[in-house]
């Protein structure tokens, strides 16, 4: 804390300077055929040969302070009005100035190639932004199948049979990021697990992947960085769209959309997505599906007013619906009944059903005042729905989840726009009802004998455990942020929130972000900030009930707290004569306090609590981008994976994060982009298995998983009004032999589905046809 209030008092000594010292003052006017003269707002002054720069306010004043300068020349420029350069006397404290509008500007037209994920020069953090062109890279049928191509976005599956899939950045889960659409709350709550397969790919324009913690406007939740998904808007979408894939595993999924501009300030869109799969696939011969069955459905309309210069308001409704099968091969819900017999000899079938409904409103609105475009007040509002129902076995759950958000910002300036500002207050309310039945069957059997025998133990008896878990959150909250941009050289962000919790009380989250254009070929960044959450335990670790596991709350869990800390250098080079990028990061997250879910003390036990200890995630990033010939890239990156936390008072690495990951991504296009090739290649470091000293002997696993290699690629060919492309994933068909614990056995105990490393699904060839009408 001692850092963020020396920070905050060199911003505002900062500011005492630029206002106190020594300087020019003056107004720029514009200068009609008629000569009256109107005040110009937004126009730059600086001294030639310094970097001392100011920009006028809404009444057309300035003050530039007279400090490093060097030169007479005042340099006054604004865009569509003819530049002017004045010699101003050091003794001169006031001026006027006129600018003449131009009357030679042309139209003029630019054309170039957008990479598919680059790294955006504009944030002050550190953002990766997936364009549309990288989206189209891969398959990209949903947000989770969006990351094949990115070095900092590790995902995979939760467990080997509810085809649950989750995220990993900076070494640690999903859930410690902040996952939005058009800057609203998204993946959270109840969708923690599944919610990345609701984003379908082709509904998507781009994704920014921003690395530490987020602005303080967005929230308190972001602790190791947030992942932003912007949606096709209807001004600027196809007129239709529609896109087409099948797969080797018989997966079909089709998308439509279509926008309309009603007039000159309405349009609206309608976008459609459906999946299905029905394949039942076993290649591992374990018995059990390798991918679930499933269909989903989903349907999104949005409608936007503008009114150029004065207001912008985005509004829409989306309903999904999905329903899951997993389990045993034989496994049929409509003849499945529980039979004790059938368990005893082996032979009782195992299912995963998961059935979710989803509907989500939003409205975005943003005043703006055309005399002081500085200035702009903003409203979010957002309400969701979410049902879930799931059986596991003979197990039950049952989520349903009432979310209710809204933002209220107000943005304007300290003097002049280098000193911007943002304020406003929040709410969050969050309705939880969550049942979870466990049947646990307790067995007489031969410690030593053959555990996958048939005959060798019988269930003695069995009991019922139920949890309930419903909650109301309440969290009002009030934020500031201040940002100070020094020319194009320095800009600082630092803000802090205040939020009240119906639970956990008031809490502070302080957040800073600074970035500095070393020169025109270097920047560097940092960001040091605080987050918090609360868990959904059950929810974000569904994979949990696709065992037999039974749940142990040791202790009334705490609000999760955590500090990320980080720093970046981006340097753009000439390598043989071609250009090139070279990014370098380091990110720290420590907590304060985290919430454990414990799967090392016992095999058949799942302990919960509170943090005692220490517990923290060290990354580290090299990437490197180069086109060594028109239209070939290459993207290199490597990166280390240092994670560690206090389980059951032992400090050990966190299970299932690879200790290194390296990528590399080869792309190339003919001329005009008739042709497309994309290969990606993901080497992936091994990573830590839960303890597995007290199972059987003959179910024991070894500490640490093995290296493995993925290979993905793609070939697009493109038409005037359509594409056609087709792909593989895992072209290696690398796959983990045993992803499901004792899967003869599925009631016994030891059965576990969730000790998942490596992909469970084999080599995948897809194909897909893409239309539009512009």
């Amino acid at each position: 804390m001692k850092i963020f209030r020396n920070i905050f008092l060199f911003l505002f000594l900062l500011i005492e300077y630029n206002g106190f010292s020594q300087s020019l003052s003056g107004t720029v006017f514009e200068l009609d055929a008629q000569k009256n003269k109107t005040p110009l707002t937004g126009v730059n002054v600086h001294w030639a040969g310094t970097m001392n720069v100011a920009t006028t306010d809404n009444e057309g004043h300035f003050k530039i302070s007279h400090t490093n300068r060097k030169d007479t020349n005042l340099i006054v420029s604004f865009v569509g009005y003819k530049s002017d350069t004045m010699v101003v006397k050091k003794d001169e404290k006031k001026i006027e100035i006129l600018l003449n509008v131009k009357k030679d500007l042309k139209e003029v037209v630019i054309e170039g190639r957008q990479s598919g994920t680059y790294i955006s020069r504009i944030d002050v953090q550190k953002t990766d932004v997936i364009s549309k062109e990288g989206l189209q890279k891969a398959a990209c049928c949903n947000l989770s199948e969006s990351f094949e191509n990115s070095a900092s976005v590790d995902v995979s599956y939760q467990d080997a049979v509810s085809g649950a899939k989750q995220i990993q950045l900076l070494g640690l889960s999903g859930v410690y990021s902040q996952i939005q659409t058009e800057n609203i709350p998204a993946v959270r709550g109840l969708a923690s697990s599944f919610g990345l397969n609701y984003i379908p790919g082709s509904w998507m324009e781009s994704i920014q992947i921003a690395k530490g913690t987020a602005s303080v406007i967005n929230g308190y939740e972001s602790i190791t960085g947030q992942i932003n998904v912007e949606y096709k808007k209807p001004e600027t979408a196809e007129k239709f769209f529609v896109n087409l894939y099948a797969n080797s595993n018989q997966r079909l999924e089709v998308n439509m959309s279509s926008a309309y501009k009603l007039n000159d300030k309405w349009s609206t869109m309608l976008l459609l997505h459906g999946s299905d799969l029905n394949k039942k696939a076993d290649l591992n011969k374990d018995s059990f599906l390798d991918i679930p069955t499933s269909n989903l459905f989903s349907v999104f309309n949005r409608w936007d007013y503008i009114k150029k210069g004065r207001r912008v308001s985005r509004s829409g409704i989306k309903y999904l619906q999905e329903n899951r099968n997993g389990g045993t091969m034989n496994y049929n819900k409509d003849t499945f009944v529980n039979d004790t017999a059938a368990i005893n000899a082996g032979t009782q079938p195992y299912g995963v059903e998961i059935k979710t409904k989803r509907m989500e409103v939003f409205s975005k609105n943003g005043f703006l005042f055309p005399d002081k475009p500085y200035k702009s007040v903003g409203l979010i509002l957002s309400g969701v729905t979410h049902e879930q129902e799931g059986l596991y076995g003979i197990n039950t759950y049952t989520g349903h989840e009432s979310t209710f958000y809204a933002n209220l910002l107000y943005q304007s300036i300290f003097g002049n726009t280098n000193h911007k500002y943002t304020t406003g207050l929040s709410y969050v309310l969050d309705d939880y009802d969550e049942k979870y039945k466990q049947t646990m069957f307790v067995y007489n059997y031969q410690v030593t004998g053959d555990m996958s025998a048939a005959g060798l133990f019988t269930v003695h008896h069995s009991t019922d455990t139920a949890y309930v878990f419903n909650r109301t959150e309440s969290v009002p909250g009030a934020f500031f942020e201040y940002t100070y941009t020094y020319a194009d050289v320095l800009t600082v962000i630092a803000g802090i929130r205040a939020d009240y919790h119906n639970e956990y009380g008031f809490f502070y989250t302080p957040r800073l972000h600074v970035r500095l254009h070393v020169n025109k070929s270097t920047t560097l960044r940092a960001s040091a900030g605080k987050g918090y959450r609360s868990a959904n335990v059950i929810a974000e670790n569904l994979s949990i009930l696709a065992s037999q596991r039974k749940l142990f709350f040791t202790e009334n869990l705490k609000q999760e707290e955590a500090w990320n800390f980080g720093i970046n250098l981006t340097k753009d080079f000439t390598l043989f004569k071609r250009k090139a990028q070279f990014d370098i990061d380091a990110y720290r997250t420590q907590f304060v306090n985290q919430v454990i879910v414990d799967m090392d003390s016992l095999p058949a036990a799942v302990y919960i609590y509170n943090l005692n200890g220490e517990s923290y995630s060290n990354c580290y990033q090299a990437q490197l981008t180069y086109e060594p010939v028109d239209r070939f890239s290459i993207l290199l990156a490597y990166r280390i994976n240092d994670v560690k936390t206090t389980i059951n008072n032992q400090l050990r690495e966190r299970p299932f994060v690879n200790k290194y990951k390296g990528l590399i991504n080869v792309a190339y296009a003919t001329k005009f982009d008739k042709w497309k090739f994309d290969l990606t290649g993901q080497f992936n470091g091994s990573a830590r298995i839960p303890d597995q000293q007290k199972m059987p002997v003959k179910l024991q696993r070894p500490e640490h998983s093995p290296p493995f290699f993925i290979l993905i690629g793609q070939i697009t060919k493109k038409f005037k009004h359509f594409d056609v492309y087709l792909g593989g994933e895992n072209l290696t068909n690398f796959t983990q032999k045993d992803p499901i614990t004792e899967y003869l056995r599925p009631y016994h105990t030891h059965f576990d589905t969730s000790m998942i490393w490596g992909p469970i699904v084999g080599r995948t060839i897809y194909a897909g046809f893409r239309y539009l009408i512009k």
